[in-house]
């Protein structure tokens, strides 16, 4: 889409980081959750108060980001290299070192929480608008075809909810939107 900033959820990496912690025990993870979390903490209460956060804070939070990231990727470059299954393609790389590269080149979406007040920390509520268009479908395993499918999506339960969902968070009309 033009025109439109993007910022990643950051419930999502706090559930990546966690599985990084728990099973592949990176420490670089521990520090970057934990630097999340305060981050969150910090907005939280910012908003509260009705108050931008601090420059110096939010730059503060920034170097602590691009420290951790530096620290797991020179983690990552220090473990042996993955043995490829084939020989075309590129070296296969780890779940941590995917995630750290994308956590440095969207630096921007993922802190954008920080400097923006329209900008949650999650994305949460858009996705339990979504959910119950998944629900329907693993219990019924599935829908016949493909306009039953669109017709639930469109017509149905998602138009309604994620539809006035955004209204709300952003402020618009409801009804004007829903029609």
């Amino acid at each position: 889409m033009t025109g439109v900033l993007h910022a990643l959820c950051s419930a999502h990496h706090l559930r990546e980081l966690k599985a990084l912690i728990e099973i592949e025990k990176e420490d670089w993870a521990r520090k970057m959750q934990r630097l999340l979390r305060r981050a969150c903490h910090a907005t939280n209460l910012a908003r509260e108060q009705g108050v931008p956060l601090k420059p110096g804070l939010i730059a503060l939070i920034e170097r602590c980001y691009d420290r951790i990231v530096a620290e797991g990727l020179l983690f990552h470059e220090a473990q042996p290299e993955l043995t490829k299954a084939g020989r075309r393609g590129r070296q296969p790389r780890r779940v941590g070192h995917n995630f750290l590269l994308r956590l440095s080149t969207r630096k921007s979406d993922m802190l954008r929480f920080l400097t923006d007040p329209g900008v949650p920390f999650t994305n949460n509520l858009a996705e339990q608008d979504g959910r119950m268009m998944k629900l329907r479908q693993k219990i019924s395993g599935g829908f016949r075809c493909h306009d039953g499918a669109k017709d639930f999506f469109f017509a149905g339960w998602c138009n309604l909810t994620s539809g006035n969902s955004v209204c709300v968070s952003t402020g618009c009309a409801v009804l004007p939107a829903s029609g």
